[in-house]
């Protein structure tokens, strides 16, 4: 059975502006993505999606998956019905966790549908699909990192960069991410969103989180208000000598910490653990494409 990992996906910063006549608030963010994610995997069947593992109990009902969407929007570019298709997904990310969980899931199974049964579909067509899925879809369709314009679904060329190890830390509580846009709305805490200045290029994880640390997470404080717990992992991911910059991923619910290198990276994510066992915390290095 044909399968692919599904990134998490981790805001490095996010600038969010007030909403328009639309509703959407124009943002800006450098994205990058994990080593670590869901996976999912097709194969030819019956017209069914199986989900499993840790958090697999935690997604609502299986015709509201983004990847069914992803398949609808497949079959509409293709113009044509196509085979039925047997589909499962290890959800092994917290849901509602500011990763981008569920597009990362729904672009990772239109790569495997286009390279397993329409190579004929180019990558332009396949990015015009994913942008059907969400706002993320363009991003984690490549799973690369990448300068995110508009909704999310303008893209530009991130800065060169060395793959950052880090620590991805979830208390275990989901973030609604409407809920955090109204409390933000509330709040009126708007930013610029052009993209900021940015360097060709970063030569180390040092250089890298002192320029993030320049930079913000619009939705940080407004997650915070929605649960407090995502503010207590961040105080203590903060107070840790091994961590170069903390910050929320998105609108929530996870937050990550960067490190100087691998070793770091586990000796804080032991004690967290320790300090903390009930939470999901996952050592991880930032960049991609993880292929």
């Amino acid at each position: 059975m044909p399968a692919r990992l599904a990134p998490a996906k981790v805001n490095l910063f996010l600038h969010v502006g007030p909403p328009g006549a639309d509703g959407f608030h124009p943002l800006s963010s450098l994205v990058a993505f994990a080593d670590v994610g869901d996976r999912v995997a097709i194969e030819l069947g019956e017209g069914s999606l199986t989900v499993s593992g840790p958090f697999g109990r935690a997604l609502g009902s299986e015709r509201d998956n983004l990847i069914w969407t992803a398949v609808r929007a497949f079959v509409e570019e293709l113009g044509r019905p196509m085979a039925e298709l047997a589909m499962s997904l290890e959800k092994a990310l917290p849901v509602a966790s500011g990763l981008g969980g569920g597009s990362s899931d729904a672009a990772a199974v239109l790569r495997l549908i286009r390279d397993v049964f329409a190579p004929q579909i180019d990558d332009q067509r396949l990015e015009r699909v994913a942008a059907r899925i969400g706002s993320d879809g363009p991003a984690c369709l490549w799973a690369r990192p990448v300068v995110t314009e508009g909704r999310g679904e303008r893209l530009s060329p991130a800065p060169r960069f060395p793959a950052l190890d880090a620590v991805l830390v979830n208390p275990g509580v989901p973030v609604s991410t409407p809920a955090v846009y109204r409390r933000l709305d509330a709040r009126g805490d708007f930013g610029a969103v052009a993209p900021p200045p940015m360097p060709d290029a970063f030569e180390s994880p040092q250089e890298m989180a002192a320029w993030l640390a320049l930079q913000r997470n619009d939705l940080e404080a407004a997650a915070i208000d929605v649960a407090p717990e995502v503010g207590t992992v961040l105080d203590m991911l903060r107070a840790e000598p091994e961590t170069l910059l903390a910050r929320v991923s998105g609108s929530g619910g996870t937050c990550f910490a960067l490190c100087a290198d691998d070793i770091a990276a586990g000796t804080l994510a032991g004690r967290i653990e320790a300090l903390a066992p009930r939470w999901w915390v996952r050592c991880c290095r930032l960049g991609g494409p993880w292929d």
